[in-house]
């Protein structure tokens, strides 16, 4: 079943999407049966269930940490995490690298920014961020790399809300390609597995999904 969903959600996507399996909760053995469908990039929540993953799984995975990260749980993904999602503030990014230095890595990471109606979600405003890029201390770090952006959608059924606040994450992102950033400046992370549809229309060129994958929560 694995297999199915994988491969359907593959076929109705542009090649230019990627797909994150969010793996968050599930055992290995359901990793292991996406990764044996040619699945590699997966997303986890949870800094210390990640790192568990890791060790035990295989190598040539490429793991997303996707949740909330509080600065204290970084060093736990810092030695392996491929990309992390929700960078909402400036002193996460400082610990982040701050732990990629520790490893001698380039640590990707992308800005979440707050578009939902909900309070409850994290993320920047976009003034708030062109300060922070703007501001000194932002360039003393050395060992992050900003790929992007990512946010989430207001949890409804109403689904020119959800568009709308998609399309102000694709303006957000073109905005600050255009005014601080390069080619590296790549990916908009939006889209989930209700969803993901429409955020590709949008512009999403990263995709977050769980439950279609892989059922309901384990």
């Amino acid at each position: 079943m694995i297999k199915d969903q994988i491969d359907q959600i593959k076929l109705s996507i542009p090649e230019n999407v990627t797909l994150v399996a969010v793996s968050k909760t599930k055992p290995n053995e359901m990793i292991l049966e996406a990764y044996a469908a040619g699945q590699r990039v997966f997303g986890e929540n949870r800094p210390k269930e990640l790192q568990e993953k890791y060790s035990e799984l295989p190598k040539d995975i490429e793991w997303h940490m996707i949740g909330h990260l509080q600065r204290k749980n970084v060093k736990f993904i810092a030695p392996f995490v491929s990309l992390v999602h929700g960078v909402d503030s400036f002193q996460l990014l400082q610990e982040i690298n701050k732990q990629a230095a520790k490893n001698d890595r380039v640590q990707d990471v992308l800005l979440q920014f707050h578009v939902a109606q909900e309070e409850t979600k994290f993320g920047f405003e976009l003034e708030e961020a062109e300060v922070m890029l703007k501001d000194e201390g932002y360039f003393q770090l050395t060992n992050i790399r900003v790929r992007g952006i990512m946010g989430m959608a207001s949890f409804t059924s109403d689904s020119r809300q959800i568009r709308e606040e998609f399309f102000t994450l694709r303006k957000i992102f073109e905005q600050l390609a255009d005014k601080f950033f390069g080619s590296e400046f790549d990916t908009i992370s939006m889209g989930m597995s209700g969803d993901y549809e429409i955020a590709i229309q949008e512009g999403s060129t990263m995709i977050r999904v769980g439950s279609s994958i892989f059922g309901g929560r384990h």
